[in-house]
This record gives structure tokens, C-alpha cells and sequence, in this order.
């Protein structure tokens, strides 16, 4: 299998290394993949995306905000007090068919939140269509500076001992949660539910099968999903690394295994394609968080990033670290803005060339998660920070060394390497949290956690603010919600 990066973990034995289902079938609008007449010019098609001036329709989506937003994420924005604005609104459906009507362009992707238009056309057109259309403010190229890159993060089939716990039987999961303390949430009744996570991941197959997501099924947790790379409403397809991922939140075996968030609900978003790097898939990532958003999700989780692509062209540099040069990290910020708190993993590249954090971990408002063993020693693969602009990242840190996950083929339990799984549980117990406070905004959950995390009087670009303790985190916000 081809390595897919960073956050795609696979599995290695014997080496330490819906609602979208009963949805109509046009809630997502599914841009195809055109085809393209036979280019009458000796021109290689490339990349890039098309920014757009402005929105002519916006007065009219803001006064009729129930045509772009549900009501449940209005009122997610009315809870935290967060204004609507022109990135709410959809791109201006004529700017977008003039565009997919040029000869010779393809339509790969678009953001309403950047307001631009992912293409594929000769470098003659882009040139044209920016002379032509006076509503195009500005062209990127994808191979002016863009890439993805993940490094195989390694796993093991074993586990080790089995741990009781006094009132629910967390078996070989007890461990990973208690690093963090995310079992005292449970036992005040705070398990995730009426909270919702979006996971934006390479694929969850099997999820609709496996016995670990019965209770998750019985209890129609699923919401929904979508595939985002081929651009069909079945999600239960793809890479089984989000199978996985999922797994740390919200499988369920009696006696056996619990995740983080057992009664969260969730939406499955598949936006990575596991054979390739291309730099398509940090447009697909911010597609799939405006669908989160409008949605009415509480948090975005993602265990993806994006570094070195397969075409060198269009790699990243270390210098673009700045939270504000990529376009998924500018996506991702944009997502924290509307008051969803955005988990991203730190990445598994420290002793790799590119050895830092990836992207979007560069974004200032997501939550950054770095990976640790059960000592609480930095995993040898937890990518560090600090970004370029000098910014603690990671955030903080929880277990990503031997991590009991669910194996998306067998459904057996397997130990699993990298900040991919770190991320989820920390995802997972931040819903336990927003469940027990649910009128706190997501600044103030994400500024709560780095307080109530064991490095937080002297961070560093390793552990970030540390490991955090969510039940000091609850008793805090007790305190300060009483006085």
C-alpha cells in the first residue's frame, strides 16, 4: 500500500513499526468531474485556485440565513455570540458557472469561506479568465508553493494488561483515558451526547459493520457523511484509517473497550485520497468544514495534514508555518472562527526532513495535539513546533505511543502509533466537556484546557501546554461558572 502520510496510520504486525444516508441526494451539491474537450493548444493543464471580489447576493442570504445555515448551527453562533458574515454566504452561483463554463477548464473544488474556486485548466486560460472576468480579484497556483505529505505512521497488534474500573469496565481502553482523566467526565453522567463531531478523514469502512460502532449504529449516532473525493453520498468507503480514528471516540465493547465520547454523534466526511498527495485535498478539507459548519457541529476533528505532495512543484515550505499561507490552515481558522473547536493531530514527522508540525497545526486558533506514551515522555514521532511566527505548537498532548484502537478490517483490538489517535481522544473528551458546558464558546473550552494542562506555567514547542487533566479542567469551570 502506498504510504498516505502523516496522520494516516496503517497497521504492522509484528513490527513496533444516515442522516446523510436518508438525506436527499442534492443536500450536498456534487460538482462533477467534467469532461474536458480536447485541448486544441500543446498546453499541460495545471492547478490553481481562482479568488473571487466579492459576493452581490450576500444582503440577501443575511437576511435569510436559515438558505446557507441550519438552525442548530444559528444557534451554535447566537450561543457563543458570534455575528454572521459575508463567509457564511455561498459563492455567487453566476461567478461559479461562468468560470465552469471556459473551454478547457475542470472544476475541482470551491470555498465560500475564501470565496474561491479550485481549477484545472491550461496556464492560457487562467491568464484569460483573469483579463476576462473583472469579478476575479486574485490567481494562486497550487505549484507556487503548496504540498502534502504524510510519513507511515507504524502499529502493533498487541496490548498489554487489562485495567478495571470501579463503574464501567473500561478494559483496555482505561489506560488512555485516564492519561488525560476523561473517565471522571463519565462517571458525572458527561459521555458526549447531544454533541456532535465531524470527522474529516481518509475513509470509514466498515463502520456501518464492525461490532466495537453496534451501539453507535443502534442509537443513530451516525448523522451522516459524505465522499468527498469521489463525490458520493456513500461515506463508508475509502482508507480505513478514519475507522480508526473513530474508534478512540466512540467505540463500544462491554467490558472490554469505551471510547473517549461514547454517545456523540457524529458526521463522516472522507476528504483524503489515500493514493495520492495532491494539494486537491486541502480544498476537499475546507469543503468538508464548511459542511460541518453549516451543519451546526461542535467540533471538527482531523487527523490529517499536509506537507510535501507527490509532485515536488507544489510542495510546502517550512517558512509558509505561519497559520496563514496555506489554504487548509486558512480554511481551518476560518472554521475555529464560527465557534467550532477544531482538533487537529501535531503530525508524525520529527524525525523525518520536514520535521515540524504540518498544516493546518499551524493555525492559531485550532487545538494542536501532540502525541505522548502512558510515562508521559514525547513520542519519538511527534512532530514539534514552533511555527514560523514563533506560536507555542502543539497545544497540548495526549496519548499517541501503544494506543488501544479498533482494528477497521477485523474489528479486533490492535495498538496503534501516531498523533492520529492523540487528536480524536482529546476531540472526544472535549465533547464530554462542551456537554457539561454547553453555553461556554469555544475560546474559552480551548483556553480552559491549555490552563488546566501540567505544562501550562512553562510551555515548549514539544509538549505545547502538556497533558491536560479533565477533571481539574470540570472542577475549574464549576468554580469560575458559580463565582
Amino acid at each position: 500500500m502506498k504510504k498516505i502520510g502523516i496522520y494516516r496510520s496503517f497497521v504492522v504486525f509484528f513490527f513496533l513499526f444516515s442522516l446523510f444516508s436518508c438525506l436527499k441526494e442534492d443536500y450536498f451539491e456534487i460538482i462533477p468531474t467534467t469532461s474536458t474537450p480536447e485541448l486544441i493548444v500543446d498546453e499541460v493543464k495545471m492547478e490553481g485556485w481562482l479568488y473571487l471580489k466579492n459576493k452581490p447576493n450576500a444582503s440577501e442570504f443575511l437576511h435569510s440565513p436559515l438558505k446557507m445555515l441550519s438552525q442548530r448551527a444559528l444557534d451554535r453562533r447566537s450561543t457563543q455570540g458570534i455575528a454572521l458574515d459575508s463567509k457564511d454566504v455561498p459563492i455567487y452561483d453566476s461567478y461559479y458557472s461562468q468560470i465552469k463554463n471556459v473551454p478547457y477548464v475542470t472544476v475541482l473544488a470551491k470555498s465560500k469561506w475564501l470565496n474561491a474556486i479550485h481549477i484545472s485548466a491550461p496556464k492560457s486560460v487562467f491568464e484569460e479568465m483573469k483579463s476576462q472576468f473583472s469579478f476575479i480579484s486574485d490567481v494562486k497556483f497550487v505549484n507556487s508553493g503548496i504540498t502534502l505529505k504524510r510519513t507511515p505512521v507504524y502499529e502493533h497488534d498487541k496490548w498489554n494488561k487489562i485495567t478495571p474500573f470501579d463503574k464501567i469496565d473500561y478494559g483496555d481502553s482505561f489506560d488512555q483515558l485516564d492519561l488525560i482523566k476523561a473517565q471522571t467526565l463519565h462517571d458525572m453522567g458527561f459521555t458526549g451526547n447531544g454533541v456532535v463531531i465531524a470527522l474529516l478523514d481518509a475513509g470509514f469502512p466498515n463502520v456501518d459493520k464492525l461490532d466495537a460502532f453496534q451501539r453507535l449504529r443502534d442509537q443513530n449516532k451516525i448523522l451522516g457523511g459524505y465522499d468527498f473525493v469521489e463525490r458520493s453520498t456513500s461515506f463508508y468507503t475509502g482508507m480505513g484509517h478514519g475507522t480508526q480514528v473513530l474508534s478512540t471516540i466512540a467505540a463500544f465493547l462491554d467490558n472490554s473497550y469505551i471510547g473517549t465520547a461514547p454517545d456523540a454523534s457524529f458526521y463522516l466526511f472522507r476528504t483524503e485520497d489515500a493514493e495520492r498527495e495532491i494539494p486537491l485535498e486541502e480544498s476537499l478539507w475546507v469543503e468538508a468544514a464548511e459542511k460541518a459548519d453549516s451543519l451546526g457541529v461542535d467540533i471538527i476533528n482531523s487527523s490529517l495534514g499536509y506537507s510535501l505532495f507527490d509532485n515536488s512543484d507544489y510542495n510546502h515550505t517550512v517558512s509558509e508555518l505561519d497559520g496563514n499561507t496555506a489554504f487548509v490552515s486558512k480554511g481551518a481558522e476560518i472554521a475555529a472562527s464560527r465557534g467550532i473547536v477544531v482538533v487537529v493531530s501535531a503530525g508524525n514527522d520529527r524525525l523525518n526532513l520536514w520535521g515540524r508540525i504540518a498544516f493546518p497545526a499551524d493555525a492559531p486558533s485550532v487545538l494542536t495535539v501532540g502525541a505522548v506514551d502512558l510515562d508521559g515522555n514525547i513520542a519519538s514521532f511527534s512532530s514539534p513546533g514552533p511555527t514560523e511566527d514563533g506560536r507555542i505548537k502543539p497545544d497540548i498532548v495526549a496519548l499517541g505511543h501503544t494506543v488501544v484502537i479498533i482494528d477497521d478490517i477485523t474489528g479486533k483490538k490492535i495498538n496503534g502509533f501516531g498523533t492520529s489517535f492523540a487528536s480524536p481522544m482529546m476531540a472526544g473528551a472535549i465533547a464530554c466537556l462542551i456537554q457539561a458546558f454547553p453555553n461556554k464558546s469555544s475560546i474559552e473550552l480551548i483556553q480552559s484546557i491549555k490552563e488546566g494542562s501540567h505544562l501550562y506555567n512553562m510551555p515548549d514547542f514539544d509538549y505545547g501546554y502538556g497533558i491536560p487533566n479533565f477533571e481539574l479542567i470540570y472542577k475549574d469551570l464549576v468554580f469560575f461558572t458559580n463565582n
